[in-house]
């Protein structure tokens, strides 16, 4: 059985592909553009990237590669793309220039990065580079410098008007804990649901509690880092390779059909064109006893985060 062609239907109608090309730390610009082509003529219909990536611009080309050789139309295709801290007070702006890099007139779904907004230091915050900008506390370099004065409830308040001016098809969030959406439900001027919440999910973080929560609120779940991230124990953990090895697949695509059956949206990334293809068309219907051993490895191993950078003072995840 292939999941590779299945579909979400959003909370705003709108539809999202389930497999999905993620790409970040893809950095090498002719590569990356040759990967998200690829992509498309092994039948990929879903990318996704972010400004802090610093790969738009090469995505976009990517992309209009493939539009312009006929492979698929615009309208075919699902493009995310994400609001990095040091823009949050200039989400319009953002978009703008992230559609520059994409030569897209619109992207199908927009998402706040972290619920933390940056200040920007001795930068212009309308230079298109700045989206790079990591910002540091000038009285203590080790950790990022946080715009306490402005909240992510303030930052979606206002990528509300992204939606309705066709910027966004849909607009949502990433790495938002369940607390994090109460305290933006409450806010009297939230008008739209977030249509996804992308946030770290494989089998030794399987987010069941964070999952259910969205699913009552209609929200649909994005896995990244399927797979774990770099150095990740994933992929040679000996259950999984095991299950891969009688399935006669890779445990990256043991891990990628087990999120699918799950039900909500998956997005591996790799820079290799051989193991994109895999990832998309070596998906199978696990056995109801390979869907519980993979559910229970995080009791059996351990429960591990890979993606959990510092925003001191605020408290990620909580």
């Amino acid at each position: 059985m292939s999941f590779n062609s299945q579909y979400i239907t959003l909370n705003d109608g709108n539809k999202i592909p389930q497999v999905g090309l993620g790409t970040w730390q893809n950095k090498n610009s002719e590569a990356t553009i040759d990967c998200v082509y690829q992509a498309i003529k092994i039948g990929y219909r879903h990318i996704d990237t972010a400004a802090i990536y610093g790969n738009e611009e090469e995505v976009g080309a990517g992309i209009k590669k493939a539009i312009d050789e006929g492979i698929v139309k615009r309208e075919d295709l699902f493009v995310t793309t994400k609001l990095w801290g040091t823009q949050q007070r200039l989400s319009q702006q953002a978009i703008k220039q992230s559609l520059e890099r994409l030569q897209l007139d619109y992207v199908d779904l927009y998402l706040i990065h972290w619920p933390v907004a940056l200040k920007t230091r001795s930068i212009d915050p309308s230079d298109p580079k700045n989206y790079l900008c990591i910002p540091m506390n000038p009285e203590n370099k080790s950790v990022r410098d946080i715009d306490v004065n402005w909240t992510f409830v303030d930052t979606y308040l206002a990528m509300q008007h992204l939606k309705k001016e066709g910027l966004a098809k849909s607009i949502g969030v990433s790495n938002f804990s369940i607390n994090n959406l109460k305290e933006l439900f409450k806010h009297p001027l939230f008008k739209i649901k977030p249509a996804c919440n992308q946030v770290e999910i494989h089998p030794l973080l399987p987010q069941d509690e964070l999952i259910a929560f969205c699913k009552e609120e209609g929200i649909v779940c994005e896995a990244y880092s399927p797979l774990g991230s770099t150095s990740s124990p994933i992929l040679t953990n000996e259950t999984l390779v095991s299950i891969a090895e009688r399935l006669n697949i890779d445990v990256a695509q043991v891990c990628i059909s087990w999120a699918v059956q799950r039900g909500y949206v998956v997005l591996p990334k790799s820079s290799q064109v051989a193991r994109i293809e895999k990832n998309y068309k070596n998906l199978v219907k696990l056995s109801d006893e390979d869907f519980a051993t993979v559910n229970g490895l995080k009791e059996k191993y351990g429960e591990k985060r890979f993606v959990s950078p510092d925003f001191s003072p605020f408290k990620t995840f909580e």
